[in-house]
């Protein structure tokens, strides 16, 4: 059966609880974005090392990689508001101490872990709510906003952080963020509505139950491992980031060429969600799967052959633009798991997708300190195409028709589902 045509942006938007969520989204990734660079400056002002700096920086995104399946659970075990709410306040007291003049690099760097750790529960319960706030219809474009949030927050983190934080100091933009996530706390315990914690989110096993249930629920569901292996495409496309500097250097270009570079990928995103979620119906989307993955990482094949940066701009641009064929995956994902095992399904999909684009991002670093980056991202970009053809094809083959679940809010257990709830579950 075919689905509803999805609402727009505005319908999303006009939700109360929504907008309350994507405020608090808003606010806190912009704040994140200066702890990033704050972190990265204080650390190379008091050791003056650049390679303690950069450690620190991949300490902002490393921990999601043992967050994600490790304490994502807790979004089935616990109410989802409240504990967005103390991941929040949680953060906020430890970004402060971070702040204090004078505290040492290893506690410095102990507190980004602990931060980055206390955001995995967070985001496994903002995306578990996501399908009970928009329901239906409502939820592609909802989940299509969240991402471009966080694509339009990156874009705007890198380019006013640094200006923030030369105007602020470090430490005082430090405490800036800690104040975002005491407005997001507020946002989400007064703007969302108060509900129990998920139905059957008290797993059987015992405690190792509790840590690998995402996995065996993945492994289990051939959807599932088919909508993980998708999103791990973006560890193909994702390594331009990785060599944006080289690249750049061997063109003739300085930072501000790297900076275009690596802003290209994430503005084409941006368009490519907006095109796909407003324009393109759900049905159809979910066909395009594997054309959209498969162009994503092709577009990059063109890298080697090049003449300016400009014209390659234009290239990671349009493969940021294919990259969008994750909104409907999400969404697919979303709707393939039970709501009381959301959290860990959704935590096991993100270390995943980190996974990948970490493994991509430095083998390609590897590989080029033996070859010229654009021979480096073209190779990425030939095996990540061939790699989403194959998964194309499975795709096409899978039986039934894609998404014929229909989200059910959880405020109403008592009607009852002759199949498992759909669920939330962010990719990107």
């Amino acid at each position: 059966m075919s689905r509803p045509p999805t609402a727009g942006f505005g319908r999303v938007l006009a939700l109360r609880e929504f907008r309350m969520l994507w405020l608090a989204q808003l606010i806190s990734v912009g704040g994140n974005q200066l702890t990033r660079v704050a972190l990265a400056l204080l650390v190379f002002d008091r050791s003056a090392s650049a390679g303690l700096a950069a450690l620190t920086y991949a300490l902002t995104l490393l921990p999601e990689l043992v967050g994600g399946p490790m304490l994502s659970w807790l979004a089935d075990r616990f109410a989802r508001r409240g504990l967005m709410v103390v991941c929040d306040l949680v953060r906020t007291g430890l970004v402060a101490v971070m702040a204090v003049p004078g505290t040492p690099l290893w506690l410095l760097c102990s507190l980004v872990v602990a931060v980055q750790l206390a955001q995995s529960p967070h985001l496994a319960a903002r995306s578990a709510l996501l399908p009970t706030i928009a329901p239906g219809e409502h939820y592609l474009p909802a989940s299509a906003v969240v991402n471009l949030t966080a694509q339009l927050g990156q874009l705007a983190g890198f380019a006013a952080g640094g200006a923030a934080v030369a105007a602020l100091g470090p430490s005082r933009a430090l405490l800036l963020n800690a104040a975002t996530f005491t407005v997001s706390a507020a946002l989400t315990r007064l703007g969302l509505v108060r509900r129990p914690r998920p139905s059957g989110g008290a797993p059987a096993g015992g405690r190792w139950s509790v840590l690998t249930g995402g996995a065996g629920l993945v492994r289990a569901d051939r959807r599932l491992r088919l909508l993980v292996a998708f999103g791990t495409v973006s560890g193909f496309y994702a390594c331009k980031e990785g060599l944006a500097t080289p690249y750049a250097h061997a063109m003739g270009q300085g930072p501000t060429g790297v900076g275009l570079l690596l802003a290209a990928s994430p503005a084409g995103a941006v368009v490519g969600m907006f095109v796909l979620t407003r324009w393109v119906n759900p049905d159809r989307g979910l066909r395009l799967l594997g054309p959209l993955a498969v162009a994503s990482c092709a577009l990059l094949t063109f890298t080697v052959v090049s003449p300016n940066t400009a014209v390659t701009c234009v290239l990671w641009a349009a493969s940021g633009v294919f990259s969008a064929f994750q909104v409907p995956a999400n969404a697919e994902y979303s709707r393939s798991v039970p709501d009381s095992q959301r959290g860990k399904a959704f935590g096991l999909a993100s270390a995943a997708v980190r996974m990948a684009q970490g493994v991509g991002i430095s083998l390609a670093g590897l590989a080029a300190d033996h070859a010229p980056a654009s021979v480096v991202i073209t190779v990425f970009g030939a095996v990540g195409a061939a790699v989403s053809a194959v998964l194309a094809l499975r795709w096409s083959r899978m039986p039934g028709r894609a998404g014929e679940a229909v989200v059910e809010p959880v405020s109403a257990p008592h009607r009852p589902s002759p199949r498992p709830r759909a669920s939330s579950k962010d990719l990107e």
